[in-house]
């Protein structure tokens, strides 16, 4: 992330974490409360779901249900937007206080769910650059180095 768990937990306390039933998605959640609990902060809940379901208001609701400080999310774009659609509609989730993984895609995401619902999630690409959802697009977010930079240090 360019910055170390601890700063990043700075500011926030508990979180809910979230992921596609995949199995990539499932171990960079686990991976994520591992080190985060390592680092002291708060688990509040664990959800997962499917990438095709008939509701979205079971995961959505247990998300959101201990009110949360940030949630977390890994999973696929598809699962994932129609997950975020439903949280903006039916909870008190705030994009803003959301991180993901770089399997979110975030064009993808941002085109699937609409800027409006997914204004202000933040994430990291799999090369190491934070990027943030904005109505226009996708922006790296200053203080990350680009994937040129990391390369050419050693770290892509």
């Amino acid at each position: 992330m360019g910055r170390s768990l601890t700063e990043a937990r700075e500011g926030t306390g508990a979180v809910a974490v979230g992921h596609g039933r995949d199995a990539s998605s499932r171990a960079a959640a686990e991976a994520f409360v591992t080190a985060w609990q390592a680092y002291g902060g708060d688990v509040l809940s664990r959800t997962d779901w499917p990438e095709d379901a008939a509701s979205w208001l079971r995961p959505a609701s247990r998300l959101t249900a201990q009110c949360p400080d940030a949630w977390v999310l890994a999973g696929a774009p598809l699962g994932v937007a129609q997950l975020v659609r439903r949280l903006a509609h039916s909870t008190a989730w705030r994009p803003a206080r959301t991180f993901g993984f770089s399997s979110l895609d975030p064009p993808r995401l941002l085109e699937l769910a609409g800027a409006d619902v997914v204004d202000g999630l933040r994430g990291v690409h799999s090369d190491g650059t934070a990027w943030v959802v904005r109505h226009d697009g996708v922006m790296r977010l200053p203080g990350t180095p680009s994937p040129a930079v990391r390369s050419q240090a050693g770290c892509g």
